[in-house]
């Protein structure tokens, strides 16, 4: 059953183009416009299915009943102040960044209808050309609702996330982020780090371990550098945390103190086993 007429997804990229395509594979809209910065992803959306029709300007927003702003954290709130006055207003708005705090506090200023969205999917590669509408199946969406957002529009996002095939967890901007950073933006900081600390001349001598450990240091660097900055603090105080966990285990490596070497190890392994 369709949820809406026309949708329109702002950023056509792996995961603007993997949302067009499970809309479109749900039969949750009638037509799908897309937008993106770089042309050939919206030529390349629309020869996969992703998209319906290609939009030259920020005018395709008129009309609208879903707007999916899915560009990188700190293009949203410039995207939103440029498509405001442009909108209807029983127009519902979701962003699909992966920091929400400021996004959420700026958006639900300019929008009536704007509900903050994290999809927990995706890959570390980039493009449309890599979208999977699947990658949303039983994967979680969090949704950031503070006391501005409308509770009828809040539904009908929770509904759509839903039929998109998520399970849908509600959590506050602040602790999106503050969790965040924690699970997905240090990871990515340790990943980078450990490739740049490995001398080239090693490489050829590599595991399958270095390889599963760092595989999200293929990620894009300007998307990440532009994740890591728009979540700042939360992030230093992340990488903060991290190194006390390395010099532990340092001075535990250093005394030659195996005790508390496995005592280490055992907590990480613990946890480990929680991840399933």
């Amino acid at each position: 059953m369709r949820m809406f007429n026309k949708v329109v997804i702002i950023g056509t990229g792996l995961i603007g183009g993997s949302l067009g395509k499970a809309i479109k594979n749900k039969n949750l809209a009638r037509i799908i416009f897309g937008l993106s910065r770089h042309k050939k992803n919206t030529r390349l959306a629309k020869k996969i299915g992703a998209i319906d029709i290609i939009g030259n300007d920020l005018r395709i927003v008129r009309g609208a009943d879903l707007i999916i702003l899915a560009t990188p954290p700190d293009a949203i709130i410039d995207i939103a102040l440029k498509i405001k006055d442009k909108l209807k207003k029983d127009c519902i708005v979701i962003d699909v960044g992966s920091t929400k705090e400021k996004i959420v506090s700026k958006l639900n200023l300019i929008f009536t209808n704007f509900v903050g969205c994290h999809p927990l999917a995706g890959s570390e590669k980039r493009g449309v050309v890599n979208l999977e509408s699947s990658i949303f199946n039983s994967s979680i969406c969090l949704i950031t609702p503070t006391i501005l957002t409308n509770k009828k529009a809040l539904k009908k996002v929770k509904e759509f996330w839903i039929k998109i095939g998520s399970k849908v967890v509600v959590i506050s901007p602040k602790k999106h982020d503050q969790a965040l950073a924690q699970t997905s933006h240090l990871p990515h900081v340790v990943a980078f780090t450990l490739m740049n600390s490995i001398p080239e001349n090693f490489l050829f001598l590599s595991s399958n371990g270095l390889r599963d450990t760092t595989r999200i240091s293929g990620s894009d660097p300007d998307l990440w550098s532009r994740i890591f900055l728009s979540n700042r603090n939360n992030l230093l105080s992340a990488i903060t945390s991290y190194q006390s966990k390395l010099e532990s285990l340092k001075l535990a490596l250093k005394n030659e103190d195996k005790k508390l070497l496995i005592k280490i190890l055992k907590v990480a392994y613990k946890k480990r086993e929680k991840l399933g």
